[in-house]
């Protein structure tokens, strides 16, 4: 289990999000050849009843969308959830250089070529880090009922995990968004073991 207070494993972390976030930001930067401002990733513990609570705010929110991408490899999984907050799609096909009509297909089809960069990259750099090979699912668009069923007390079997966050801001656009990492719970243990490597 991952404390707030242990500072030192935390810091580790913070690291490792820090240079998988620096590749997929790279990657997008000269994708839409545009400045991507990158804060320092925060990794917390976040019980289901919270994230319950963020997820049903932005579900109530329609100018918010999400994909989420599933990951699993050497007994660590977790999901990945991309959530755009209030961007202008026309802002993202300009920097993604579509000149057609914009509708809810297009629309899909940007948040999956961002997904694409910022899940995937990321990922990739992580896992490589940690000496782990990951099997990602196919990402999908969450619907707002979706994303609340993601966390219904019913559903889950978990109350704490490990959260990596992370927000992507392109400079002079009018496009936000957060990477959201969740680790199963039962994934934490191997987690840690992996990352205290870096530590020692």
């Amino acid at each position: 289990k991952i404390n707030n207070d242990q500072i030192p494993l935390r810091h580790v972390y913070q690291e490792i999000a820090n240079r998988a976030m620096g590749q997929a930001a790279d990657l997008l930067a000269r994708h839409i050849d545009a400045f991507v401002v990158l804060p320092v990733p925060s990794v917390n513990t976040i019980e289901a009843s919270d994230l319950q609570m963020a997820l049903q705010t932005i579900a109530s929110d329609n100018k918010i969308s999400s994909v989420i991408q599933g990951f699993i490899g050497n007994s660590i999984a977790g999901e990945a959830l991309l959530i755009f907050n209030n961007s202008s799609f026309t802002d993202i096909a300009k920097l993604l250089k579509y000149e057609g009509e914009i509708d809810k297909k297009v629309e899909m089809e940007l948040m999956m070529d961002i997904a694409s960069i910022l899940i995937g990259v990321f990922l990739k750099a992580l896992a490589e880090q940690l000496d782990i090979q990951f099997s990602q699912g196919h990402p999908k668009i969450l619907q707002d009922s979706q994303m609340i069923d993601l966390v219904r007390p019913d559903s889950v079997s978990w109350s704490e995990t490990l959260s990596i966050e992370i927000n992507y801001t392109i400079e002079n656009h009018d496009m936000n968004c957060d990477l959201l990492i969740l680790f199963a719970e039962d994934s934490i243990e191997d987690l840690n073991s992996r990352v205290a490597y870096y530590a020692s």
